[in-house]
């Protein structure tokens, strides 16, 4: 009885000093990952160490081992139940440092290490090898330069590796074929070269590859077949090249596919029908050529399918109408001929269909209405002819519908803005008549918006609103009539107004000046009458100003000296008179066109005319400016085509031309000029036409020119 005793009270103090020693050795263990982060910590920038303010120093660890701190407790930590880390999670924590400072080996149990979202730099220590628990390692955006170190290859737990958005280079090393475990491996965002090793293939677990915007090269390997489990395969905006292999079409657990922007040619392969899980699949933006194959109409789970931007050819499949759960199908900047197949308006779920810039023909099928889910269509750039069915345009999430120079005739639908999200309307170079839909008078929802180049109609002032949001207009080479709406001062968003080529006449109105936000304006080639309103110097903001071709009168306004940021100016065939004002010039320090030519602008030319040194061209000829040419316009060293033709200037030609080294082509003809011509290369290669009629002008050599 008593030995049984004994034995039980040895077993119960063997117990106790088992578990006396397991928590000694813990918390000597705890004792070294602590001092291990604290030295790591010291390591790091001022501003990252105030930042993990509960990593606090330790006392005297060999004094008393009780009173040591405890790292389980500190921010990012997580330690298992014997006190040992086995998770840091720093995640965009602010960390600025390297990890030359980190003790890889006093961490026998981390498993889980996030420091993505920080500012480390430099390399990736071969150390982190030593984390041989490892299952989890995230280093994604930071700084990290220089190789991947082929050590980490000996993290054989690893399930997920992150190593994206960083500065590395060189090759992917071929040992990560090792890494069996691997199901997520994640190297974009960074500069590594060479080709896509093939030992990737072996990594048999793996479901997430991204190596996409890299500087990747050579062929996609043939043997990533055999990663069977593969549901996302990213490879974009590297420089692959040679054909997209059939043997891709094995891959069944893919739902992402993203080959685009690479160099990648030849056929799309017909076994990529066989993706019947893929949902994603992005090939644009490459050199594939040949059809699209038939069999691509069989991705039942297809959402979105982005072939643009490539060299493919012949008709639009009928096979691609069996993609009933596609959302977005863009076919753009492509080959395509013959007509859009009808069977596309089969595809309800469709918001986005991009078929612009092919060879397309015929007319829009007027099923194309039915697509009621349909937000962006764009159809630019082909050869699509007829009139646009009714009730396109009237989805009620209609955002963005692009016709632009096609052969498209008859009237705008009345239905193109019923939904009231329209945003982006362009019909340029059609041959579109007849009156704007009143739907579009009141479409407030609408930004850019180009009617230009049809034979639309329609009292100017009438057709079109006030539009809160838009951005720019252009109504250019219409048959508008009417006067300018005072309307237009309401659309505050306004930075590009354009109207020319039509037949609006009256007043420009003064209410133009409340668009301080215009960029861009352009009344040119109408029959508008009266001054230039003062209120146009209130556009500070405009580089842009065409208002030539009209019937303008009086002077220009002295309040022009206000428009500082204006780099193109042309205000020519109008009826303007007077003298130019004396500080034209002034503030026009980025002008580089001016053109003022066919007005009856009078009196000497301004001196401060001439220090407009940006201007390469001038052109004041068809006036009646009378004195001499300033000797100052040797100051305009940007000048290259200068015509001062059809005035009254006399006097000589200054010689200071000589100094105007740039200055290409010049035409100083009808007008009273005299003696010799400046030995200036724009007026030794004048032809005689240039120089003409004036009161006896020669060169050095003494061969007169006409008058």
């Amino acid at each position: 009885m008593a030995a049984s005793t004994f034995k039980k009270v040895c077993t119960l103090l063997s117990f106790f000093l088992f578990v006396h020693h397991v928590v000694l050795l813990s918390t000597v263990a705890s004792v070294a990952e602590a001092t291990a982060l604290l030295k790591w910590k010291n390591t790091l920038s001022n501003e990252t160490q105030s930042r993990l303010h509960s990593w606090t120093s330790l006392p005297n660890a060999s004094a008393n081992l009780n009173h040591s701190t405890d790292p389980c407790t500190w921010f990012g930590i997580s330690c298992n139940p014997a006190g040992s880390v086995v998770r840091m999670n720093l995640t965009r924590s602010g960390l600025q440092g390297t990890l030359h400072g980190f003790s890889f080996l006093s961490f026998p149990n981390l498993a889980y290490l996030d420091l993505s979202g920080n500012a480390l730099f430099r390399d990736i220590p071969h150390q982190s090898s030593y984390l041989s628990k490892l299952i989890y390692l995230d280093l994604y955006f930071n700084q990290f330069s220089g190789k991947i170190p082929p050590e980490i290859s000996c993290l054989n737990s690893l399930t997920i590796l992150s190593l994206s958005k960083n500065r590395l280079e060189g090759p992917i090393p071929t040992s990560f074929g090792n890494l069996r475990n691997l199901t997520y491996l994640y190297l974009w965002g960074n500069k590594l070269s060479n080709s896509i090793p093939e030992e990737i293939s072996h990594l048999n677990s793996l479901a997430f590859l991204d190596l996409s915007e890299n500087h990747l090269e050579g062929p996609i390997p043939t043997s990533l077949e055999n990663l069977r489990n593969l549901a996302s395969l990213n490879l974009f905006q590297n420089q692959l090249s040679g054909s997209i292999h059939e043997e891709l079409g094995h891959l069944n657990s893919l739902t992402l596919l993203d080959l685009s922007q690479n160099h990648l040619e030849g056929p799309i392969p017909t076994s990529l029908g066989n993706l019947r899980n893929l949902t994603l699949l992005y090939l644009w933006k490459n050199k594939l050529s040949g059809s699209i194959p038939e069999e691509l109409g069989h991705l039942n789970s297809l959402v979105l399918l982005d072939l643009s931007d490539n060299l493919l050819e012949g008709p639009i499949p009928t096979s691609l109408g069996n993609l009933r759960n596609v959302t977005v199908l863009n076919l753009f900047q492509n080959q395509f001929s013959g007509s859009i197949p009808e069977e596309i308006c089969r595809l309800n779920s469709l918001t986005t269909l991009g078929l612009a810039e092919n060879q397309l023909q015929g007319p829009i099928p007027r099923s194309f209405a039915n697509l009621s889910n349909l937000q962006n269509l764009y159809l630019r750039k082909n050869r699509l002819s007829g009139p646009i069915p009714q009730g396109i345009g009237g989805s009620i999430n209609m955002v963005s519908l692009q016709l632009s120079e096609n052969q498209f005739t008859g009237s705008l639908p009345e239905s193109i803005c019923h939904g009231g999200s329209l945003q982006h309307f362009s019909i340029i170079n059609n041959g579109f008549r007849g009156r704007v839909p009143q739907s579009l008078k009141n479409c407030t929802s609408l930004v850019r918006v180009f009617l230009n180049g049809n034979k639309l109609t329609g009292d100017i002032s009438q057709v079109f609103g006030a539009y809160p949001n838009l951005f720019i207009i252009d109504l250019s080479h219409n048959h508008f009539y009417g006067t300018i709406s005072s309307n237009w001062g309401r659309s505050l968003k306004l930075g590009t107004l354009k109207m020319s080529g039509n037949n609006i006449s009256g007043r420009i109105p003064p209410e133009i000046g409340n668009n301080i936000q215009l960029h861009v304006l352009d009344f040119s080639l109408n029959h508008i009458v009266g001054a230039i309103p003062k209120e146009i110097g209130k556009l500070t903001s405009l580089t842009k100003l065409w208002l030539n071709g009209n019937h303008l009168s009086g002077v220009i306004p002295i309040e022009f000296e206000s428009l500082t940021n204006l780099e193109f100016l042309d205000i020519s065939s109008n009826k303007l008179f007077k003298s130019l004002p004396r500080n034209l010039g002034n503030g026009f320090s980025k002008l580089n066109y001016l053109n003022l030519s066919h007005n009856n602008f009078s009196e000497e030319l301004p001196i401060l005319l001439m220090s407009l040194f940006h201007l390469s061209k001038l052109d004041l000829s068809y006036n009646s400016f009378t004195g001499e040419i300033p000797s100052e316009i040797s100051k305009m060293q940007s000048l290259e085509k200068l015509n001062l033709s059809h005035n009254h200037l006399s006097g000589i030609i200054p010689t200071t031309y000589e100094e105007m080294r740039g200055l290409l082509h010049v035409d100083v003809s009808y007008n009273e000029l005299h003696g010799l011509i400046p030995n200036n290369k724009a007026f030794l290669d004048a032809p005689l036409e240039a120089l003409q009629d004036n009161k006896g002008l020669c060169e050095e050599r003494k061969i007169e020119i006409p008058n």
